[in-house]
């Protein structure tokens, strides 16, 4: 889908990731400040895993030739979730996360699920803004808790 602009920038294309492309997602993942876990769960064979569940669709949007965004969308049969949304530092502000968060949405809509929703670290700023301006309730009420097999989980 090309993005809706007018004439002010690249056009993107949003699309489903190669597997073969998972090696330039880890570089923009690294490119774009967000934390990842290369020898854990997000290792290319652990994705691949969980993309073939079926409840899971990772993104990519893809300009002037390059990989220049990223967001995993999954679900667990109630809700889904928004993880992994990148965008490169270059394509940034030019409406690229919310392409990206606007399919996964749809996606989410056309399995029957009727909440979305993102965990964003407290500090990032940007992130939080971002999901405000595009209709996302911050919900304070909430604490999250994890409880991992590993520091690389």
């Amino acid at each position: 889908m090309p993005e809706e602009r007018g004439q002010t920038g690249p056009e993107v294309t949003i699309r489903e990731l190669q597997a073969s492309e998972y090696l330039s997602v880890m570089r923009l993942w690294r490119e774009a400040g967000l934390p990842f876990r290369p020898e854990g769960r997000d290792r290319p064979e652990r994705v691949a895993v969980e993309l073939e569940s079926g409840q899971a669709l990772f993104l990519v949007a893809e300009a002037e030739g390059k990989l220049v965004g990223t967001v995993l969308g999954t679900h667990d049969g109630r809700k889904g979730w928004i993880n992994r949304l990148a965008v490169s530092p270059s394509y940034r502000r030019q409406g690229i996360a919310r392409l990206l968060v606007c399919e996964l949405e749809s996606w989410f809509a056309s399995l029957g699920l009727e909440i979305t929703a993102a965990l964003v670290e407290s500090h990032n700023e940007t992130s939080l803004a971002f999901f405000r301006a595009i209709g996302y309730v911050h919900g304070s009420d909430i604490e999250y808790f994890s409880k991992r097999r590993g520091p690389e989980v």
